[in-house]
């Protein structure tokens, strides 16, 4: 890679120069290496929490709801909107951090609620009428429904407040780096730490997964929901009430998008109207990568994605030295998931499913 990188930048690589930069990029790359791994975790999850609600919609119904992005953007803004009036009201000062993690709860309970209130209404509105037709007219009535919401989430904050930015509030401890370990390499002491708010992100998104795994695999509505993923018509004549447990899938699966769009915005801090494309698209592609339908596949998938992204922004302009810098990441990353699919079309962890009969 290093001789790749003089060449193109016309210089012919020197012996000397090569062992030279081959020790500083060892050097680098074991210096920053644990960080890098625990910030791309990280990362992983807050894909992940996104990439659940996609999967939830697509075990059901294998139907991709591109409008969770939005429906990921209305719980970040419901939620950051509730958090913005307790500070203007004076809740969130000089509080204890347990108080702030109360009000951070009650936040992503709101915007839990917001978003999975949304993505049945959603469901009711634009998808339920085309459920017979052809499978391609309900992704467009989707798309459709993408771009309306983000236009009625700027024209909501143009109404309510003027502005298209908000910004996380800063209160409690979340921004607290907790030290996990010390280490030393060549004689430099190095401290891994990790801050609060990532390891709320991370409990978050395995809570999340764990009651999940628990709704599909040991609740009546979960055995409700296997069956209409698997024969609508049948699970129909056995008493099952399907528009009724579909309404409740984009419940649980739009709760889940919202919730995730709190934990965004705790993480990143700011968001806008259009917040949830890109994350929602890195989400969608964790989701396949990890094995679309399979829920600990995309928690898989969206910690692969994660360690991807972030490896490449972080050692691949100084292994290359400049000729390919962080904006390469997503090149990276999606060229890999290309892979994964040429050779693994169902994902890491999906399954080849047979044709009913």
């Amino acid at each position: 890679m290093l001789i790749l990188a003089l060449i193109l930048r016309g210089s012919a690589p020197d012996k000397a120069l090569l062992d030279r930069e081959h020790v500083d990029l060892f050097t680098f790359t074991l210096t920053n290496l644990p960080q890098v791994l625990i910030d791309s975790i990280t990362l992983g999850f807050v894909y992940a929490a996104i990439a659940l609600g996609y999967s939830m919609v697509y075990g059901v119904l294998e139907f991709i709801n591109f409008a969770h992005s939005e429906i990921f953007a209305t719980g970040a803004f419901v939620g950051v909107e509730i958090l913005i009036a307790l500070q203007l009201a004076g809740r969130l000062t000089g509080i204890s951090p347990w108080a702030a993690y109360g009000w951070l709860a009650l936040a992503l309970v709101a915007g839990t609620a917001a978003a999975g209130g949304l993505a049945v209404v959603v469901e009711r509105v634009a998808y339920r009428p085309l459920r017979a037709a052809p499978r391609l007219v309900p992704l467009i009535s989707a798309i459709g429904v993408s771009f309306f919401l983000q236009d009625a989430i700027r024209l909501t904050e143009s109404l309510t407040t003027g502005q298209f930015y908000r910004v996380f509030p800063d209160f409690g401890n979340f921004e607290v780096r907790l030290p996990l370990a010390r280490i030393a390499l060549g004689g430099t002491p190095l401290e891994l730490g990790i801050q609060i708010k990532s390891v709320v992100v991370i409990v978050s998104a395995l809570l999340m997964l764990m009651g999940l795994n628990f709704l599909v695999n040991a609740t009546k509505i979960g055995k409700a929901m296997r069956a209409v993923s698997q024969d609508r018509s049948t699970a129909s004549l056995m008493g099952i009430n399907v528009n009724l447990i579909i309404s409740i899938t984009f419940l649980v699966g739009g709760g889940l998008g919202g919730a995730a769009g709190l934990l965004y915005a705790l993480k990143f801090l700011r968001i806008d109207p259009y917040v949830g494309f890109y994350p929602g698209l890195k989400a969608f592609t964790a989701a396949v990568l990890g094995g679309i339908g399979n829920l600990t596949g995309a928690l898989l998938g969206g910690i692969v994605l994660g360690m991807l992204e972030n490896f490449a922004g972080a050692f691949l302009s100084v292994y290359t030295m400049g000729a390919a810098g962080v904006e390469y990441k997503d090149i990276i990353a999606f060229g890999i998931l290309i892979l994964v699919l040429i050779f693994r079309p169902t994902g890491l962890l999906g399954e080849e499913v047979g044709q009913k009969a």
